[in-house]
């Protein structure tokens, strides 16, 4: 992986962030992030006991040949990025939901991973005029830029400017 150079389209801070700076189009990437056998092991035994997630001995006679990450843990580190890293600090007012979670390869202990996040629809609210609703796709490659989760997902958030004709990009 290298070196490897993140693209961040939405440069404005997250503290400071709003719904006019999704842009459609806009793409943020974000990484490397990893996981220890240990991180593994150690969630899945709370959350997801399956053999291949808590036992090296089982696992590397089982389906994936070794250890491998719950979906559901690589997915909670794809989610933390969204929120800590992507998502507006203040301005952020929830969810009504994801759509599409797919896992499409084991990510296993050291693999290198990257987030990548791209707006696909970003519209104000005919409801609520203080609110803006941002569709995202999200990507989790890993170091050979191959995918192991794609998510598409909503989030509502607070607008700057209030007036109705105002979208992302209106004003750049």
């Amino acid at each position: 992986m290298g070196d490897k150079t993140y693209r961040r389209d939405i440069t404005v801070p997250t503290s400071e962030r709003r719904f006019e700076d999704y842009e459609v189009g806009s793409v943020c990437e974000f990484g490397p992030i990893t996981l220890t056998q240990a991180e593994i092991i150690d969630f899945a035994n709370i959350y997801d006991p399956q053999s291949f997630h808590i036992d090296p001995e089982a696992a590397a006679t089982g389906p994936f040949g070794g250890i491998i990450a719950s979906g559901l843990h690589t997915f909670g580190m794809a989610f933390q990025i969204l929120v800590k890293e992507f998502l507006p600090t203040t301005a952020s007012l929830g969810s009504p939901g994801l759509d599409e979670l797919r896992w499409l390869r084991p990510v296993r202990p050291g693999d290198l991973l990257t987030v990548r996040i791209t707006v696909v629809e970003a519209r104000r609210s005919s409801s609520k005029p203080d609110r803006g609703i941002v569709r995202t796709e999200w990507k989790m490659l890993d170091q050979d830029d191959q995918p192991v989760l794609t998510v598409s997902g909503l989030n509502l958030i607070a607008v700057r400017d209030r007036s109705p004709d105002r979208e992302p990009a209106n004003d750049r």
